[in-house]
């Protein structure tokens, strides 16, 4: 592969998961994890990326690893909290179930600049924390339930956080601050 070929989005996405399971696992600090994200998304060619994995493992890896791409979480009859530093995927399915979840993004590996979070919550409470400077776009509804995304447009230089899906009988809340909710 020649270096001065141009770096698409998706070759941009695949070298800030393996940034971003560096960081989880302790191969890098957070400052060089910022320091090589930024210089990932303003990458033009693939010889400007090539460097900021060199010395990871698996960089020669052709597709991020799975759990990168697709996870669910759950909580059935009770209460999950996901919460700290851990590695979300680029499509999260939520699906409470006469429970609630809790999820909070502040300290979260996000595997690219846009995540798709697809909230499926019955019967349940589904609360979702985000950055300060993340850019929300809502695209579900709710069925005998009440919504409140709050978390607004942010600063414009943080990631996407697509909130996809229906919650039917269910209350959904995302938001930047804790306001009536405990993550302790």
């Amino acid at each position: 592969m020649s270096d001065d070929l141009r770096a698409s989005d998706e070759d941009r996405d695949r070298v800030a998961a393996v940034l971003g399971e560096a960081l989880a696992t302790g191969r890098l600090t957070s400052l060089e994890h910022a320091d090589r994200l930024d210089a990932t998304y303003g990458a033009k060619t693939m010889g400007e990326l090539v460097p900021l994995t060199r010395d990871l493992p698996d960089v020669k890896a052709a597709h991020a690893p799975q759990e990168v791409e697709r996870q669910t979480i759950e909580a059935t009859f009770g209460k999950t909290l996901r919460k700290g530093r851990w590695v979300a995927s680029r499509h999260t399915r939520l699906a409470p179930r006469f429970g609630a979840l809790i999820v909070d993004l502040t300290e979260a590996v996000l595997p690219g600049r846009e995540i798709t979070l697809e909230c499926a919550p019955a019967f349940s409470k589904l609360i979702i924390r985000v950055p300060d400077n993340a850019q929300i776009i809502d695209e579900g509804s709710t069925v005998f339930g009440k919504r409140n995304v709050s978390g607004g447009t942010g600063t414009g230089n943080g990631p996407v956080i697509r909130i996809t899906g229906r919650a039917s009988f269910s209350k959904l809340i995302v938001s930047r601050g804790v306001t009536d909710w405990n993550l302790r």
